[in-house]
């Protein structure tokens, strides 16, 4: 058996063991969780930067009442 041969049937059998291991209930299950993780950090960090710009806009509100005073 050549190289070229060995390398060509361990990448097969790579592939067939993904195919089975992406079917597989917990493999969907952990992806799942890792979108739902990802999707809840990304609706907290858009809260916390709602909050500061409110803060933002709310220091710049005074300090354009404090230079019209």
């Amino acid at each position: 058996m050549t190289e070229g041969t060995k390398k060509f049937l361990w990448g097969i059998a790579a592939g067939l063991a993904a195919a089975v291991v992406i079917k597989s209930d917990p493999f969907r299950k952990g992806c799942a969780r890792v979108i739902a993780g990802g999707i809840q950090l990304k609706d907290d960090a858009k809260e916390y930067f709602e909050t500061i710009k409110e803060d933002a806009e709310d220091v710049k509100a005074e300090n354009d009442a404090k230079s019209k005073a």
